[in-house]
């Protein structure tokens, strides 16, 4: 890999956390990473876009983002998010990855990170409280619990709440109402776009399996409200965050500026964080 002074960066996505990002790296949010390339589901899309950055990024197919690029951006989708992972790891690069959603669908990811010397590192996004609850997974983690208030248009679409009779785009509740209790590991399935928050407290966590989530459909917030719940034998967590939606409802502001701060992370010379 290159220097950190002169990383190359690619994105895997292109809408509007990807544009996000290409806009402030561009304007120099952080020298030492330089956007060089983008991928897309829709190239000629992508092309048009691309053309309104200076410098402007190439537009590749995905295999080639992965050897051109020393880190990769994914900020596409959970169902894109296995073939990303596995051409940008499998080429023994870095993937800073948001929709870790689909992280159950790559399930030898781990082993092909060892094999070809890849490394993957989740951007926390509207999560809060990672750095202790990882500290607190250095010891013993009794239980974690997720509650997560979400806006009426943000799962009116989901096939899960559909499935179960709730018909939030035509008759929005007036006050909340529970639409999932379970697993994480269930909860990512379910809602696929909206529990990376899930995944990831997972990972830093005690696991998929062991940690639970309820989920409100919630018409008083104006954007998601996740509290996290930690009993450890070495502390005891509260945590809450209180998200504003971006120009895209479903995506919370926080995303691209969460995916900038991993990235300075990797190329600053003192890392705040454990």
């Amino acid at each position: 890999m290159k220097s950190p002074e002169a990383a190359t960066l690619g994105l895997a996505g292109f809408g509007n956390v990807g544009q996000e990002l290409a806009r402030r790296l561009s304007e120099g949010a952080i020298p030492e990473i330089g956007l060089i390339a983008v991928t897309a589901r829709n190239l000629e899309k992508a092309r048009a876009t691309a053309r309104i950055f200076d410098p402007e990024p190439k537009v590749v197919p995905l295999d080639e983002l992965a050897r051109l690029c020393d880190i990769v951006v994914e900020c596409a989708t959970a169902d894109a998010f296995p073939e990303i992972a596995r051409a940008v790891v499998g080429a023994g690069k870095i993937l800073v990855a948001v929709s870790v959603g689909g992280l159950p669908n790559c399930p030898e990811l781990i082993e092909l990170a060892r094999e070809h010397g890849g490394r993957v590192r989740v951007a926390s996004g509207a999560l809060p409280g990672l750095d202790i609850i990882r500290s607190a997974a250095e010891g013993r983690i009794h239980s974690v619990h997720l509650r997560s208030r979400i806006k009426p248009g943000s799962m009116a679409h989901e096939q899960y709440v559909i499935d179960r009779g709730f018909d939030f785009a035509n008759a929005p509740p007036s006050a909340p109402v529970k639409v999932f209790d379970g697993s994480a590991a269930e909860a990512a399935a379910a809602f696929p776009r909206h529990f990376n928050v899930a995944v990831t407290l997972s990972l830093g966590g005690i696991g998929l399996d062991d940690t639970t989530v309820e989920v409100w459909v919630d018409p008083d917030v104006p954007g998601a409200i996740h509290q996290v719940e930690v009993d450890a034998d070495d502390v005891g967590l509260t945590l809450i965050s209180r998200n504003r939606p971006s120009a895209n409802p479903r995506t919370s502001r926080i995303v691209a500026p969460s995916i900038l701060a991993a990235l300075r992370s990797l190329v600053a010379p003192i890392q705040v964080g454990s």
